[in-house]
């Protein structure tokens, strides 16, 4: 398999595990967001996944900002708009599935 085919697959996962779990929390509690930031930091387990999750899309955002030369303009903001509205669970690989078409074009390109 592909890896550029992997990581669509990674971003359709990362899409629909989280949305799984939020979407039925969203119907009961509404955009609470108190209660969401309360649930999440309720306990040490879910307070370090939560900030592991924190630490871990502030660091795709720098990173995604630093390789914008690598990438189309279009291509540049889609895992920027993905962190803020799913996650880095859609982020990490919608960036690595891009990043790789990016490569696989200037490959085809430099033949």
């Amino acid at each position: 398999m592909k890896p550029r085919t992997l990581y669509l697959i990674l971003c359709v996962l990362g899409v629909v595990l989280p949305y799984w779990q939020f979407v039925p929390w969203l119907a009961e509690n509404g955009t609470n967001f108190p209660l969401f930031f309360h649930q999440l930091f309720a306990n040490r387990i879910s307070a370090f996944f939560g900030m592991d999750v924190i630490v871990s899309a502030v660091t795709l955002m720098i990173f995604v900002r630093r390789e914008r030369s690598h990438l189309s303009a279009t291509a540049r903001w889609l895992p920027l708009i993905a962190v803020l509205t799913v996650g880095v669970s859609l982020a990490l690989p919608l960036f690595l599935y891009l990043r790789e078409r990016r490569l696989d074009r200037t490959a085809i390109q430099a033949v």
